[in-house]
């Protein structure tokens, strides 16, 4: 949603102004070392994927808006894609613990080009609804394949760079794409869009079936075995109550980001029913967050933050971010992408240092099943609220509902991030899979 030198706590010498030449040739070896041949395969396998997805939910997203002109009616159809990802993550997650991720990832990817090549043949006779159900399960089931299996690849000390490098693929796409798709949209319709789609989820899935990973079964149990299953999850449930600091990120990332699902219908209506505004104006959008991502990623690609000072940004960024969704429709054209650019800055900075951190944090035989938690959390918050803030579109100003709920994400972040402050320190301290209670590594 979503990679500077990220050895920094490991390496104080990275601090240091006068670094000897053994040094020197170390940090370059480090910097060389992270494009391995799997991981630019699996950057370019992500890049595929997130191209795909720009031109789907651009095209459907539209779609449906202009078929109803119902903003309740558009947040319906974000909200029932996220049905399955409230649910397949759990059920899924054990099994994706014991088995070897890679093959998830790849099927994943290779059945939504099926069902996207089906769709853009057959969209026009079909239920609408029934097509995105179907999608989200096998977007469910491919994300939590690909937030576990990621960390995999990443050279050791590199972690952070390769965050960075994947959350600035989708913006750098985005804005690529965004005009070009909002010009197609009208000129070769849904259909022709969606088979796009589905060559572009083909090839990642080739992509990144020629990734060479070590991979084995974490053990013998029954995979199928409801007793294992729940005991599995209990584990994780156990863990996850004694990292205070873990869940308040989660929980404030859920209520944001549903958030940010909730708004999407608005931006669209707005954009679409204010006098002087136009579909054009908001694909640029893209272009201002794309701005501020690309030198937001520079400065965190080439920058470490130094421990101490971790949660105090971060905490900043989140108010600021906050701050920037409550006036934003308030602000004539050429300041509403001013304030996009500054959101695409600090989104970069934050995401790369929470994410990052969280994953480097969590026992990797745990992983899947506390991705899934997050996943759950965040689906489930992003369906409710898209429904509630679609709902409250009827019948307030577009403008004030933004308000309301920027508002409202800015208190919840004062009670889950600042009261559990000295628990998220901990977790933005980055110290591999440190203090894990109760969990045998």
């Amino acid at each position: 949603g979503s990679s500077r030198e990220y050895f920094s706590h490991d390496n104080p010498l990275f601090f240091c102004k006068r670094l000897c030449d053994n040094h020197s040739s170390e940090v370059n070896a480090m910097k060389r070392t992270l494009w391995t041949r799997d991981f630019t395969r699996i950057t370019a396998a992500t890049a595929l994927g997130a191209a795909g997805g720009i031109i789907s939910q651009f095209a459907l997203s539209f779609l449906v808006f202009d078929e109803t002109g119902s903003t309740l009616a558009a947040a319906l159809s974000v909200a029932i894609q996220l049905i399955p990802m409230v649910l397949l993550p759990l059920i899924i997650a054990p099994m994706m613990d014991r088995l070897p991720r890679k093959p998830f990832l790849v099927w994943g990817d290779l059945l939504n080009g099926v069902c996207y090549a089906g769709a853009g043949i057959f969209l026009l006779h079909t239920a609408y609804l029934a097509f995105s159900l179907l999608v989200s399960c096998l977007g469910a089931f491919d994300e939590l394949a690909y937030n576990s299996f990621y960390p995999l690849l990443l050279p050791e000390g590199q972690e952070e760079r390769a965050y960075t490098v994947s959350a600035m693929l989708y913006p750098i796409l985005k804005v690529l794409m965004m005009p070009l798709v909002a010009l197609l949209y009208d000129t070769l319709g849904v259909g022709r869009l969606l088979l796009i789609q589905a060559v572009l989820s083909v090839l990642a899935a080739l992509i990144e079936n020629s990734i060479h990973v070590q991979e084995d079964r974490r053990d013998q149990e029954p995979l199928l075995s409801l007793k294992t299953w729940w005991r599995d999850v209990r584990e994780a449930a156990d863990y996850l109550r004694q990292e205070r600091g873990l869940h308040g990120l989660y929980t404030y990332m859920a209520v944001t980001n549903g958030m940010a699902m909730g708004y999407a219908p608005l931006l669209i209506a707005f954009f679409r029913t204010a006098q002087g505004f136009t579909t054009a104006m908001y694909s640029f959008f893209s272009v201002a967050e794309f701005a501020g991502r690309t030198i937001g990623g520079a400065v965190r690609y080439r920058y470490s933050l130094p421990e101490k000072k971790r949660f105090g940004f971060l905490f900043g960024v989140y108010q600021t971010y906050e701050l920037m969704d409550t006036c934003l429709l308030w602000l004539p054209y050429p300041l509403m992408l001013v304030n996009r650019a500054i959101c695409g800055f600090l989104g970069i900075q934050s995401a790369t240092i929470s994410q990052t951190a969280v994953q480097r944090y969590i026992p990797d035989r745990l992983r899947a099943r506390l991705n899934a938690y997050e996943s759950l959390l965040g689906t489930a918050a992003g369906a409710v609220l898209s429904l509630a803030i679609g709902a409250l579109g009827e019948v307030l100003d577009y403008r004030l509902c933004m308000t309301i709920c920027g508002l409202t994400t800015m208190l919840v972040c004062w009670l889950t991030v600042f009261l559990r402050r000295h628990q998220v320190q901990q977790v933005l301290a980055s110290r591999p899979n440190a203090a894990q209670p109760g969990v045998p590594q």
